[in-house]
């Protein structure tokens, strides 16, 4: 396990997976799924088998924890060719939207990719998530297709950015 220091987030910290908050993993990421869509098998996957589809193919899990309490999370899972990840079940509890977050977890994860010689982050996402485009956005992604994603029903969005700069 990992820990990022935040000076301007005293009670905040960014860690890498601890096993003690796999739960959060599931439950926030289950949250804004079943809002929004529907769990679907590649979910699934990703959430009740995590150890094997994201920690055993190289990738890495982020927290956001305030107070010692998980209240964010996502995960880094290589993809596709050599240098490549996908940055993969984004979320932030709904009372704590708006704290800046999904900043945070961006900047581990993009750090974290770099670290490990990756060139390139790719994700997969809907237009109706509004905040979460935006957010990307933010962070140099650019879409590079748009309409349905033989991955996921719901997505209809992909973005990439370089991990060069």
């Amino acid at each position: 396990m990992r820990a990022y220091g935040l000076q301007s987030y005293p009670r905040v910290r960014i860690i890498t997976y601890n096993a003690a908050y796999r739960s959060a993993f599931i439950s926030l990421n289950r949250e804004w799924i079943e809002k929004y869509f529907e769990i679907e098998e590649a979910d699934v996957a990703q959430l009740e088998r995590l150890e094997e589809t994201i920690l055993g193919v190289g990738g890495e899990i982020f927290f956001v924890l305030e107070n010692d309490h998980a209240v964010g999370t996502c995960a880094m899972v290589p993809h596709g060719p050599t240098g490549c990840f996908e940055l993969a079940k984004m979320a932030v509890a709904p009372e704590m939207r708006g704290k800046g977050y999904g900043d945070l977890l961006m900047d581990a994860a993009i750090s974290w990719g770099k670290s490990q010689g990756g060139n390139e982050v790719m994700l997969l996402s809907n237009t109706i998530l509004e905040s979460a485009i935006k957010l990307y956005r933010k962070h140099q992604f650019e879409v590079v297709r748009l309409g349905n994603h033989p991955d996921y029903k719901r997505s209809n969005i992909e973005m990439k950015r370089s991990l060069d700069s």
